[in-house]
């Protein structure tokens, strides 16, 4: 069994349906869940957007390889109607490179509004790297909308690579933006 962390996500329709309903299939496909965050708002990241996102983390526990779970994960995005716009985890966006094309603009292709996003934050201390999954994932630390949930059920657990806890790399952290737990009177 292997303990892994994954960031929910939703911006477009009843987010907070989204949410539950995505956590109700992790639960029945992919494995049981341990933790979950509070649900927090921010601001779209990497790309404007009027609506804000709904962000949470749970902590699951998994007999799934990586890919696997990966797989149920992006089964369970597409059910609950998740288009994605090109193939790939978007995490390094290496076509830039290979396209000539300007690597501002194949980022911004990566993110945009969506009904659900799954990501694999930490599978237990192991790393991968492939071309659809890179975990730890590659931009958690840069991310307060990750940092804020994640700090909240596992402070000091320690990011295998940067070799600093949550609530390090929260503190350390250069994205200002405001990621507030959900009132939901106003939801």
């Amino acid at each position: 069994m292997k303990d892994v962390y994954i960031l929910l996500g939703s911006n477009q329709g009843d987010r907070q349906d989204f949410l539950s309903r995505a956590v109700e299939m992790i639960n029945d496909r992919a494995g049981r869940i341990i933790k979950k965050s509070l649900i927090y708002v921010s601001d779209s990241w990497g790309f404007e957007d009027p609506v804000p996102f709904l962000n949470q983390v749970i902590e699951i526990e998994t007999n799934l390889a990586p890919a696997n779970l990966l797989d149920q994960l992006l089964t369970i995005e597409v059910q609950l109607g998740r288009i994605r716009p090109f193939e790939g985890c978007g995490c390094s966006i290496p076509m830039s490179i290979e396209t000539g094309k300007d690597p501002a603009q194949e980022v911004n292709r990566a993110y945009g509004s969506r009904t659900i996003d799954l990501d694999i934050l930490f599978y237990g201390q192991q790393m991968v790297f492939t071309d659809t999954l890179m975990v730890p994932h590659p931009r958690l630390h840069e991310r307060r909308f990750t940092l804020v949930p994640m700090n909240e059920i596992a402070p000091e657990m320690t990011h295998p690579l940067l070799k600093k806890t949550m609530s390090m790399l929260l503190r350390d952290c250069g994205d200002r933006s405001t990621v507030t737990a959900l009132n939901t009177a106003d939801y």
